[in-house]
């Protein structure tokens, strides 16, 4: 194939730091790291970020959106969200010149090599119980990993796996369309030798005999089992709840069925002030909805985010029509056939033709025997490998495992249960590999972004970088004199600095950021040199 050469001068690339440049129709990342200059693709194989906004730390780079790393020597994924690697070209240089090739037509990403089954080279079967995050990167890395046993990729939803971010936010919102949604198409698995169970409940798992028991009477012997089933949205407990028009929003076919049924001045009551409750209200008032959101907090996410930034999200809210009835209990739902008010404990009436819950979820374990499950919530307790029985993972939103302090955590974020499908994934083929990683979450609410890095369950003090009501800021949670937690807005790259000095356990000191001395950029390149690449 015919390549496309364009000469640069290295005078033009600063040490660590990404610089895009044009190789005929191609948009090229080149990052120069000890004096070898590495030519990319240029944007995030996720949602198109452009790299060169991101931050360049031990042989990868990280994207500046939703975190996703690749590896700077091969253009590798190392860490998701997204599935695809990174396209990587050659470089040569001459004199004080770098020169990059770039075939004809190159595209910027490419699936990473997979194994082929060779059932003689390898007769085990591996199971994959759960078409989310968690299992979608599981069956994947398996190949990639270099499997060639028997992959059975099995979920009661007969949907392939799709992006779950996008179901309270750009499809709700008319974005993306439904073919935009899958990940993977049913020929990428067929391909790649994944066997596909999909639309087929599980009655139970039995971890003892290793058997999965389906609902059609069938059963499965596996030699190990990626547990990843994910969520059941909680129903609302007050009488009407069973009315038509109320609706919770996990799967695809609850979108769906939302959209179906939504016009411009509905009334629509949101129950629950959760991120998918206050996306689902952004997303249904941006399509002429009129939205009221109801919910015993007396501040939105105020739980998790602090006063300060969930008053900026209520007035992100407020400033675009949304009406709220805070610190407010559903009574019951009013209606014959179909939803027709809401009312609220202490009286107050809404019209309703549509009603949202967005309450939370329960972890799916009930079909497991075998296996510990944590007394209050019923989580999968796990080891440090995501072990939970012999030869049984579980990831993702069912997943309880060790915070490294003595305690435990389960993490409902997307970006999560896919690095715990990865880590799963490589310890089902005998890796041993502890899964450490730093929780990240994202929400977009009308025009207001927000990035978290970290998880803070309490805090002492919050510092902030900047002021949350302008819409651009960074926030220090503070727990014990440490930085446990940091959220952000219209604060990309240093974001992507932060996950990355998370992951390595070197945030920056709480004293420093009270005396109002921390650049995050200086203080990430001083506290990350290059230690070669990786790949």
């Amino acid at each position: 194939m015919a390549s496309i050469e364009v000469s640069i001068s290295r005078s033009e690339l600063s040490e660590r730091q990404p610089k895009q440049i044009k190789v005929g129709d191609t948009d090229v990342l080149l990052v120069q790291v000890n004096g070898t200059v590495h030519a990319l693709g240029a944007y995030c194989t996720h949602y198109g970020a452009p790299l060169a906004e991101g931050v360049v730390s031990e042989g990868h780079i990280v994207c500046p959106w939703h975190n996703a790393c690749f590896a700077l020597a091969t253009g590798r994924q190392l860490e998701p969200p997204g599935l695809d690697s990174l396209e990587h070209y050659q470089t040569r240089s001459e004199g004080d010149a770098v020169i990059v090739s770039v075939p004809e037509g190159a595209t910027g990403q490419c699936t990473p090599p997979m194994a082929k089954q060779d059932r003689e080279a390898d007769a085990r079967t591996f199971v994959v119980l759960g078409t989310g995050a968690a299992g979608a990167a599981a069956v994947e890395m398996l190949r990639q990993e270099g499997f060639k046993g028997r992959i059975v990729f099995v979920g009661k939803e007969q949907a392939v796996p799709y992006d779950r971010t996008w179901l309270s936010k750009d499809y709700l919102m008319g974005k993306v369309e439904a073919e935009q949604m899958p990940l993977r198409s049913p020929d990428f698995y067929r391909e790649h030798d994944i066997e596909l169970h999909f639309g087929k409940a599980v009655s139970q798992v039995d971890a003892q005999t290793k058997t999965l028991h389906f609902e059609d009477g069938t059963s499965l012997i596996y030699d190990a089992l990626l547990v990843a089933t994910g969520g059941k949205p909680r129903q609302l407990s007050a009488p009407g709840a069973d009315l038509g028009g109320v609706f919770t929003l996990r799967s695809f076919k609850d979108s769906q069925q939302i959209l179906a049924m939504v016009k411009a001045d509905m009334q629509v009551v949101v129950v629950g002030s959760s991120f998918i409750g206050m996306e689902t209200a952004s997303a249904l008032r941006q399509r002429g909805a009129n939205i009221t959101v109801v919910s015993p907090e007396q501040v939105p996410f105020e739980p998790i985010l602090g006063e300060r930034i969930g008053r900026v999200f209520q007035q992100v809210h407020a400033e675009q029509g949304v009406a709220f009835r805070l610190g407010a209990k559903v009574a019951r739902l009013e209606g014959e056939s179909a939803v027709e008010a809401v009312v609220l404990e202490h009286g107050e009436r809404l019209p309703a033709e549509m009603v949202i819950v967005g309450v939370g979820v329960a972890p799916a374990t009930d079909l497991l025997s075998g296996v510990t499950l944590h007394e209050k919530d019923k989580s999968v307790l796990v080891d440090d490998y995501l072990l939970a029985a012999d030869g049984l993972y579980a990831a993702g939103d069912i997943a309880r495992y060790p915070d490294g302090k003595g305690g435990t955590l389960r993490i409902e974020h997307w970006r999560i249960a896919a690095q715990q499908g990865h880590t799963a994934a490589r310890n089902m083929l005998g890796r041993a590999e502890r899964f450490k990683a730093a929780p990240v979450f994202w929400t977009l609410q009308f025009e207001f972004p927000l990035r978290y890095v970290g998880h803070a369950s309490e805090w002492d003090d919050i510092l902030f970088d900047g002021e949350p009501e302008k819409r651009q800021f960074m926030a220090f949670f503070v727990r014990e004199n440490r930085v446990v937690a940091v959220a952000a807005s219209q604060r990309d790259t240093e974001m992507a600095a932060i996950e990355e000095l998370a992951r390595l356990d070197r945030l920056p000191p709480v004293e420093r950021i009270r005396r109002g001395e921390l650049n995050v950029l200086d203080y990430f390149r001083s506290a990350t040199q290059p230690r070669g690449t990786s790949g």
